[in-house]
């Protein structure tokens, strides 16, 4: 395959060895603008105008150091500070065991992070083990949990499953605090398999009915894991082949040594980066799974493999991903360096379908098209009036008309600024003229009727 790739390729024509190479510039496909902001928007939540600047004089490789609040000792610094003033309105957040409040708190993460890669992977494990605060009820576990799952976002997945079997929020929302070994529950035994591990058809009844003996006893206490070994099964069980497993932690090992937890761990974060639909086929994840059992089980080194590499940085990319609410609403916020009420953008964004701390059951958020329908459209144009005309939103501290003064976008420029900084596709000339009226704040909520600002 030349090194340039049709965007109407079928997904099952694509050379895995071409795809997966590192990306390089060359006269055809130049570093620009349009490649910064696809890489920004499907490694983080989009960029400022400061943060696209210094990407494009830098380039690709700098660039992704940016995602993680590394590649200068100022941006290091930054992280520094965010996190200092994050970890102290925690504190209150906690204090208040509001969890609407603390949606808030991830909220503002999300939109100010100088490290945005590591909120973007927090939110798909989020969605992977997902634990639903309508059932866990504490705001201190789920923060706790939260907290966890960013330690471990880019980190080694291993210890991520390891950390998360015994997560009090977890325990409690599969009902392991309720496994005794006189009745064994078998949710997380289930769950573990199912969703987080290895997918369907990768395990028997047997399987999860001897997995669910190994974690009997696994309780909390003063919100902290505690082994009870008066609840403990201590026979041996028979799981996934093996007939020498007694605990949990073996049981957890035993698990994620299965030959299709990598491409299962694979595919499911290539569909979270790279496009929504059809799903990948074996071949093409072949090469993101041996590097993920090569690295480790490196997560970051999966991530910045696919990030940097020529089918990610080339058109074919653009627009095979719809923008989940929360996506949505950091991208522009973060596009327009934009500050809000964030417990009321948060409620909003609970009623579009993804609220922060509730996702609507174990499987997580479905994503891709079941983001979109006319309600949805409708409710996410509406998101944009009201946060536009609410009076605690700011741009850089300024109005909206301050703030395209001070960038000197003039009237005539800012939809062209718009459709190029938060569009992958182009606007026809028909759309064009639907948007332009008015203020900047009026152009803005009618292109946020048009369907093609909710792709990716």
């Amino acid at each position: 395959m030349s090194y340039e790739i049709d965007p109407a390729t079928p997904i099952d024509q694509i050379d895995p060895n071409w795809a997966w190479e590192p990306w390089q510039a060359n006269a055809k496909e130049p570093w620009d603008e349009a490649r910064v902001h696809l890489l920004f928007r499907r490694g983080g939540f989009g960029c400022s105008i400061q943060e696209r600047d210094e990407a494009l004089k830098r380039g690709p490789q700098h660039s992704l150091r940016m995602l993680y609040g590394d590649g200068s000792q100022q941006l290091r610094s930054r992280v520094e500070s965010f996190e200092e003033e994050s970890e102290s309105l925690a504190s209150a957040v906690r204090a208040g065991g509001n969890l609407e409040a603390l949606a808030a708190w991830w909220m503002h993460r999300i939109v100010k992070s100088p490290s945005p890669i590591v909120e973007k992977m927090t939110l798909f494990w989020h969605g992977h083990f997902a634990t639903g605060a309508e059932k866990v009820i504490d705001a201190e576990l789920m923060y706790i949990q939260n907290r966890s799952l960013r330690a471990r976002a880019v980190g080694d997945f291993r210890a991520m499953v390891h950390e998360i079997s015994k997560d009090p929020a977890m325990l409690i929302y599969l009902d392991s605090i309720s496994n005794r070994k006189a009745h064994p529950n078998e949710n997380y035994a289930r769950e573990l398999m199912e969703l987080f591990c290895l997918g369907e058809g990768n395990y028997t009844e047997r399987d999860v009915q001897e997995l669910a003996r190994c974690f009997t006893g696994w309780e909390i206490r003063r919100k902290m894991f505690r082994f009870n070994p008066y609840q403990h099964d201590s026979g041996m069980k028979q799981i996934l082949g093996r007939s020498d497993i007694e605990s949990g932690e073996q049981a957890v090992d035993v698990v994620l040594d299965q030959p299709n937890m990598p491409r299962f761990i694979a595919t499911k974060i290539f569909r979270y980066l790279v496009c929504d639909e059809p799903q990948a086929p074996a071949p093409l994840i072949e090469p993101l799974a041996n590097h993920f059992v090569q690295s480790g089980y490196s997560i970051g080194s999966l991530v910045d493999r696919i990030l940097s590499s020529r089918l990610m940085l080339s058109s074919w990319c653009a627009g095979r991903k719809v923008r989940s609410p929360v996506e949505f609403a950091a991208e522009l916020m973060r596009g327009l360096s934009a500050t809000s009420n964030l417990e009321r953008v948060s409620k909003l964004l609970k009623q579009l379908g993804q609220g922060l701390f509730f996702p609507p059951n174990v499987k997580g958020w479905e994503g891709g098209r079941s983001w979109i329908n006319s309600s949805t459209l409708i409710g996410r144009a509406n998101f944009v009036v009201d946060l536009l005309a609410d009076g605690n939103t700011r741009f850089d501290g300024k109005p909206l008309d301050a703030w395209c003064t001070a960038h000197s976008i003039s009237n005539n420029e800012w939809l062209e600024w718009l459709e190029r900084s938060l569009l992958v596709l182009p606007l026809t000339e028909e759309e064009k003229n639907r948007c332009r009226s008015g203020s900047p704040a009026t152009m803005l909520g009618l292109l946020a009727r048009n369907p093609k600002i909710h792709l990716s």
